[in-house]
């Protein structure tokens, strides 16, 4: 499993239009991803999951992946929040 952490530097944080865009990038891979704040952890495939760890501006989030492009599914997750969800 890999694993990555990233600034979520989006200042409206993490709501249902950026959630759902982490989702439909995410759906592209095969691996299992998931996205980690405090403790909480949520699917980058489900936006519900998502929106349940309450990310806000500032926040540390750590992507992890298990599978066969694990590694490119969490660059391409952690890129996508880098450039604050713009594909």
């Amino acid at each position: 499993m890999e694993k990555v952490e990233v600034i979520l530097n989006n200042k409206t944080g993490l709501h249902a239009r950026p959630a759902s865009v982490i989702t439909k990038v995410a759906s592209r891979f095969k691996s299992d991803i998931k996205i980690t704040k405090d403790g909480r952890e949520g699917n980058a495939k489900s936006i519900v999951s998502i929106l349940s760890i309450a990310a806000v501006y500032g926040d540390s989030l750590f992507i992890s992946a298990e599978g066969i492009d694990d590694m490119e599914a969490i660059t391409t997750i952690k890129q996508l929040i880098e450039n604050n969800f713009v594909e």
